[in-house]
């Protein structure tokens, strides 16, 4: 089988376009679905309500229709004085129900029944009275019993026959409701569990593509320049992953043949101008997938991922900064330096340095105070050299404080001297680098590759200047650069 084409795989930006369009997707399925189950909530309970409403007011006026007729018996049977106001006000109250049910009513169906319920009641309101008035003419028992069930089963059934129909209609309406609420709840759920079922997908699916396409190639890149960096030059990295893993690998190979060929031509005196000729080819395409890679790393580095997962992409940023590291001070250190003097703010200088340590302070939640107030007027100096100096001094200070630590920068400018002072409070210089020493230190944690320090003695050697490290007690380091003006 042929080794894949890194024209053909998919880049590390391609695979994190296509992640993060498929969870804005899930996103937007999963906000949609819950917005229609809302709906669909919200306009089952208006007509809950509405018709909850049309069978209140059905029983109202049914309600006032009885006390209505009671009033008729006690105007005319008991001869209560005030007994045809109070019929009067009930009938006020039914017309105001049957108002408010043709408010309520929506379908035809609905709208039938209540003029029926209306047309009833008229026949009440006419037939009634009239009933009434008759049996006032010859009151006797016989003509009581025949105005009872006149009234019984006459108006009082007919007009209780057409309520009960109404009521039947809206309990059958009611029903109908429920099943489709019941429906509509299925129906959310189900377009609930797709987005999760999707996102468990996702999820699985982006383990397993990140490991093929990330974590695999870059663990065989780590066993790589552990072998190479033993010696073993003839180590090769499979071409395997995305398209900058590949890249990355072709070029690491080509660095390990290139120094393999290099040690056998070079005595130890010629090293370091051998490397220097091989670092800035070498470099440049090194870089760029090392970029790709670290910020795919950062961006994919969740919570959601298990333990192993986020120690490994852990294990890829910090790999990434030490070559990163590695090779900015290589190529600087390499070359000659030659200061090109400029007049140029010291905070300018300062600003450049820190700005790109701000994630890092961040991180480690470290604050870096500024006392740099009494030099207002600018200095004589090459800005970028200066700037290189102070970023890697900043840099071995915030790698050896612990968190939630404090970093003071102080400086001051008496008799033409400038003098710039930089505390910690880490455990401590592991070793007093040697004044004016120009050969990479010993490699630590607190100087990352061994060439920050020999660089900064460097350029201060060029810009005549002088840099000492003095401990603090009870901890910490404290590093006095001077530079005459």
């Amino acid at each position: 089988m042929s080794k894949p084409d890194a024209a053909k795989l998919r880049s590390l930006r391609e695979l994190l376009l296509a992640h993060e369009l498929i969870f804005i997707m899930l996103i937007v399925l999963a906000v949609a679905s819950g917005l229609f189950g809302i709906h669909l909530w919200d306009k089952s309970a208006q007509e809950s309500q509405r018709i909850q409403s049309l069978v209140q007011e059905i029983q109202l006026t049914r309600s006032d229709l009885y006390r209505q007729m009671k009033e008729l018996f006690d105007a005319y049977l008991l001869n209560e004085p005030s007994a045809i106001a109070e019929y009067d006000a009930y009938t006020k109250s039914i017309q105001t129900h049957f108002k408010n049910l043709d408010q309520l009513s929506v379908d035809a169906l609905e709208k039938k029944a209540i003029d029926d319920l209306k047309e009833n009641y008229q026949v009440f309101a006419t037939q009634a009275p009239d009933m009434f008035k008759q049996y006032q003419t010859s009151p006797n028992s016989k003509s009581r019993k025949a105005l009872y069930l006149d009234m019984e089963t006459g108006i009082f059934s007919r007009y209780e026959t057409v309520s009960k129909r109404a009521e039947n209609l809206l309990a059958l309406k009611q029903d109908e409701l429920k099943t489709r609420l019941q429906e509509a709840k299925q129906t959310s759920i189900i377009l609930l569990v797709i987005p999760i079922l999707l996102a468990g997908l996702l999820l699985i699916f982006s383990r397993t593509l990140l490991k093929r396409a990330i974590v695999n190639p870059i663990n065989a890149l780590l066993k790589a320049t552990k072998e190479i960096s033993q010696g073993q030059f003839e180590h090769k990295i499979p071409d395997a992953g995305a398209a900058e893993l590949i890249v990355l690998s072709k070029e690491i190979n080509k660095m390990a043949e290139d120094l393999a060929e290099s040690r056998k031509a070079l005595v130890q005196s010629e090293k370091q101008a051998a490397v220097a000729v091989l670092v800035p080819m070498l470099a440049h395409n090194i870089r760029n997938p090392l970029a790709s890679i670290r910020a795919t790393a950062q961006v994919i580095d969740v919570p959601a991922h298990d333990k192993d997962m986020q120690e490994s992409l852990q294990g890829i940023m910090n790999t990434v900064d030490r070559l990163e590291r590695w090779t900015t001070s290589l190529l600087a250190y390499l070359h000659p330096i030659k200061p090109a003097l400029t007049e140029v703010s010291l905070n300018t200088i300062l600003q450049s340095a820190l700005s790109p340590l701000a994630q890092k302070l961040k991180e480690r939640n470290i604050t870096v105070t500024q006392n740099t107030q009494a030099v207002t007027q600018q200095i004589l100096t090459d800005e970028h050299l200066l700037e290189q100096v102070f970023y890697n001094l900043v840099l071995n200070a915030i790698e050896a404080s612990p968190r939630n630590s404090h970093i003071q920068l102080d400086a001051a400018l008496a008799h033409d001297v400038l003098t710039i002072t930089i505390s910690d409070q880490g455990s401590g210089m592991p070793f007093i680098p040697e004044p004016n020493s120009t050969s990479p230190g010993v490699s630590t944690k607190r100087f990352g590759t061994g060439l920050g320090i020999p660089f900064v003695f460097k350029v201060c050697e060029v810009l005549n200047g002088q840099i000492e490290f003095k401990p603090l007690q009870p901890n910490g380091t404290l590093v006095k650069l001077t530079l005459p003006q």
